[in-house]
């Protein structure tokens, strides 16, 4: 069974969205904050579940670049210099279909832990 792949790869720097279409049809429109908060990276995901480290204060955060890993992924390069993460097809397909409920959760760790987000610039 093959994974979608990415048609389309569009960075919306104003609003801070970067939309994504896939072969399969699907389009999502990912805000930067929300895939700097889920990056894939150790520094972020940690190498295990328990060692993951609650991302704050990225309501601000853009894409400067975008660099291609062969064709199955890309690098994200954040602002704020957080550039570690590969964000597979398959990465950001889970990242897509299942925002609204991971956006959920994040917001509840962030509250859990004594945080708030603050309104972004």
């Amino acid at each position: 069974m093959s994974h979608p792949t990415p048609t389309e790869l569009n960075l919306h720097r104003e609003s801070r969205v970067l939309d994504v279409t896939f072969d399969d049809g699907s389009t999502f429109s990912l805000p930067c904050e929300y895939l700097r908060v889920y990056s894939p990276s150790a520094e972020v995901q940690g190498h295990t579940s328990d060692q993951a480290v609650l991302q704050v204060g990225k309501e601000s955060v853009n894409i400067d670049r975008i660099d291609p890993v062969g064709n199955y992924a890309v690098i994200l390069h954040f602002d704020d210099e957080h550039n570690t993460g590969i964000y597979s097809w398959e990465t950001l397909y889970r990242l897509g279909s299942n925002y609204e409920e991971l956006w959920a959760d994040y917001l509840t760790r962030l509250e859990q832990a004594g945080h708030t987000r603050k309104p972004s610039s």
